[in-house]
């Protein structure tokens, strides 16, 4: 007879163990696939928050629970009740990870005719592999070799969902290959050990200052510390609540990443409003103001965090510079859809629709810690002159320390803790990182992404345009690898820190990836979890998301003419001025 796998059910709701305890003969003829497929390798398992949240509900809200005098006869409703907790394809739990959602969709939509592209995609690399053995060739035409070679790896990458290649892999192999070549082609062995040596010190910094501050957030995240913002949104009312869900997610992803500002405030969409148009439209305008928000500060976006790190932009005058062009850009599509007859065709208020999750123990403690620590970065870096990279791991070392004092003893609660949460984080993320950065940065060393500025001052000599086009190609083309080219291809000899071109790529590269729904970490991650389809966010959303970038740069070139920037008292830190 089927059984139940054990599973820890101390932690659940009294209504949800008796669920579980119950034999599978009794809660239908075939047991549920959802409750008996629990095995490490599941995608979607139990001890995920979002399912349990899901499915404590669903067992509060039965109106017949299973008791002792129900075991003699099986309720008809619990067949429906456990399909109900059971994700339909693509669903992505609040906390799932976009990949799994991607893993679902591959799996549901496999067509056999991929085989023929991964194929010709594998022909290809083994032709330029074996092209690549031939040093005489490679040593003539490095610069010809390695612009075939990331062509093709940059395919594999923007094709990843059809090949069914996963891209981390593709940027891994693509960065080892093109290295080979460079040391190939290069004058000595010596001379390509140490230009790679001296990227993977720089490369280094940013994955280990994303490693550090994406547990942070992990952390804060399975305290449910971030209902501390969210409880606070109480209005109902759809024009209104259009506005605070935008400048809340657009502040909230100033301190974390675009990516975690989108799950966590599409979570609380789902507790506020039905699923409808409106609700899409609200999973948009998230979107735009989590790309807007991350723009204008440091560790807000990845490319900001970026041009940081390597010293093109600083804390202050880049939050000063990009605060009024970041704010126009979500003000503009703000107003825009404000108009439209999906907001003001709804009613006056609309109720919650599901429960909010209890904050874990001294949940508030953790996300003042934590919010603290992300903080604490520029200033570490303007106090020390230490690479930022270390202050995040000082303030993660702090929060690892904090999380095993208060849970100490209780071992129901491990999920909470840090050697949990770097089992959630998104490693193979860090891991493209690192490919696509030390990709670029052997272009970089053979001198292709000078070649390609110097082409560029020559025919098109406006930066305001150049930044432009990069933030419209980074609706398209992930902005990582953009702005790391655009780092190579100009040095701070060409455009000094603070410089106007500096400033306006932070901008465009952070926001412009909001024209398209696939453009941004933010909008893959609202069609995974809320089924937004890719032409309708062309119709409904794209024009706005283009009048907002519009706007931003209008502002930006008419502040930085005209000298104006936010007033801020930080002008008067010292320490700060100059990190």
């Amino acid at each position: 007879m089927s059984t139940f796998p054990p599973i820890r059910t101390h932690h659940l709701s009294p209504s949800f163990q008796s669920l579980l305890s119950t034999p599978p003969h009794l809660l239908s003829v075939s047991p549920s696939p959802y409750l008996l497929r629990l095995k490490p390798s599941s995608r979607l398992l139990l001890h995920r928050n979002g399912v349990l949240a899901r499915a404590e509900d669903k067992a509060r809200s039965s109106s017949s629970p299973i008791s002792s005098s129900s075991t003699q006869q099986p309720n008809p409703n619990y067949n429906k009740q456990l399909q109900d907790l059971k994700p339909s394809s693509g669903e992505c739990d609040p906390l799932c990870s976009v990949d799994e959602t991607s893993s679902q969709e591959f799996e549901a939509n496999y067509q056999p005719r991929t085989d023929l592209l991964k194929a010709v995609a594998i022909f290809a690399a083994a032709a330029t592999g074996t092209v690549a053995i031939n040093h005489s060739w490679v040593a003539a035409n490095q610069d010809m070799a390695m612009a075939l070679l990331f062509g093709i790896g940059y395919a594999g990458i923007i094709f990843e969902e059809s090949l069914a290649f996963n891209k981390s892999g593709v940027g891994l192999l693509m960065a080892v290959s093109l290295w080979v070549i460079r040391s190939i082609g290069a004058p000595s062995t010596d001379i390509a050990v140490s230009e790679l040596t001296h990227a993977s010190a720089e490369v280094s910094e940013i994955v280990f200052f994303l490693l550090g501050a994406m547990t942070i957030v992990e952390i804060v995240d399975a305290h449910q510390g971030f209902k501390l913002v969210t409880d606070n949104i109480t209005t109902r009312r759809p024009r209104t609540l259009l506005w605070v869900i935008g400048f809340v997610t657009f502040f909230l992803s100033s301190i974390l990443d675009n990516l975690t500002s989108t799950i966590v405030m599409v979570s609380l969409l789902r507790k506020l409003v039905p699923p409808s148009e409106y609700r899409k439209l609200l999973g948009a305008v998230v979107v735009i103001a989590a790309n807007a928000g991350g723009a204008w500060t440091p560790i807000g976006d990845v490319t900001t965090t970026m041009l940081w790190i390597h010293g093109q932009i600083s804390t202050l005058e880049t939050m000063k510079g990009l605060f009024i062009p970041s704010v126009v850009s979500l003000i503009v599509p703000l107003s825009l859809l404000s108009l439209t007859s999906e907001v003001n065709g709804k009613g006056e208020d609309s109720a919650s629709v599901l429960a909010s999750e209890q904050m874990a123990p001294r949940g508030k403690l953790v996300f003042s810690v934590g919010i603290g620590a992300l903080v604490f970065v520029p200033v570490f870096k303007a106090l020390t002159g230490l690479p930022p990279f270390l202050g995040m791991l000082f303030g993660l070392g702090v929060l690892w320390i904090l999380t095993d004092a208060i849970h100490y003893g209780e071992s129901e609660r491990q999920k909470l803790k840090v050697p949990q949460a770097l089992s959630r984080i998104d490693t193979q993320g860090a891991l493209f990182f690192l490919g696509i950065l030390l990709s670029v940065s052997s272009l970089e060393a053979a001198g292709i992404l000078r070649e390609l500025a110097n082409y560029l001052d020559a025919n098109i000599p406006n930066v305001e345009l150049i930044a432009s086009a990069i933030g419209v190609v980074s609706a398209i083309i992930d902005n990582v690898p953009l702005v790391a080219a655009t780092m190579g291809m100009y040095d701070l000899s060409s455009f000094p820190q603070d410089s106007e071109f500096w400033q306006l790529i932070a901008y465009c590269a952070g926001t412009g990836g909001s024209m398209l729904v696939i453009g941004s970490a933010a909008g893959v991650a609202l069609m995974g979890m809320e089924k937004v389809d890719f032409f309708w966010y062309i119709r409904k959303v794209s024009g706005f998301a283009l009048a907002g970038y519009v706007a931003g740069i209008a502002a930006y070139l008419a502040a930085y003419n005209l000298h104006i920037s936010i007033p801020t008292t930080l002008a008067q830190v010292p320490f700060l001025s100059g990190s």
